[in-house]
């Protein structure tokens, strides 16, 4: 029977673990614990179906469990204590079936089964509501005429106001009044007799 055997505990390792490991396809045990090793843990890890024992314990690892260890259908012997690894906990397959907390211990971070720490639920964030584009349409139309409205009506009582109570600008504004419908009929009056005589001309 082929046994696979990784044991490279107690030799001051650093760095990241490989993710190349998780290509040993047939790896039964892997103890990696008790070394300087860092970073995260690979998705990876879940291709090692054969996996029966995995100890990490005593390292500086850290992140979040990749939810791909629940693929590791064989795993007996679990130790990832001691490291800086948060979040929650993966849950079902075999890691349902080891419900000891020490496995996590060390690990201020970690919450859900089997801890006694629950992990808290937060409701998504709410993305700020937008305006709505037809309203701002709306009360913009509105202003508008209410602004056009209101100048109407200052400007209108303004003139009127002061052609009431000031006789010279009265006269003034009559006279000027006047002067422009002379001009007006004048202009009219020239015009209509121009087009009488081009019509009288086109009917000899």
């Amino acid at each position: 029977m082929l046994i696979c055997i990784i044991d490279l505990s107690n030799n001051m390792l650093s760095g990241e673990i490989p993710e190349e490991l998780g290509h040993l396809s047939l790896l039964q045990s892997l103890n990696l614990s008790r070394n300087h090793l860092s970073g995260q843990l690979s998705e990876k890890i879940g291709q090692l179906r054969w996996l029966e024992v995995l100890d990490l314990s005593v390292n500086n690892l850290s992140g979040v469990l990749p939810s791909t260890m629940t693929n590791l259908t064989s795993l007996n012997h679990l130790n990832l204590s001691y490291n800086n690894f948060y979040g929650e906990i993966p849950y079902g397959g075999q890691l349902q079936a080891l419900p000891d907390p020490s496995i996590y211990s060390g690990n201020q971070g970690l919450c859900g089964f089997p801890l006694d720490k629950k992990c808290e639920i937060t409701a998504p964030a709410q993305p700020p509501s937008l305006p709505n584009s037809e309203d701002d349409d709306n009360l913009e139309t509105i202003w508008f005429y209410l602004s056009m409205s209101l100048g109407f009506i200052f400007g209108f009582w303004a003139i009127s106001g002061a052609l009431i109570l000031k006789k010279r600008w009265r006269y003034a504004y009559f006279r000027f009044v006047d002067h422009i419908y002379d001009k007006i009929y004048v202009i009219v009056a020239v015009n209509v007799k121009k087009m009488k005589r081009k019509c009288d001309l086109a009917s000899e």
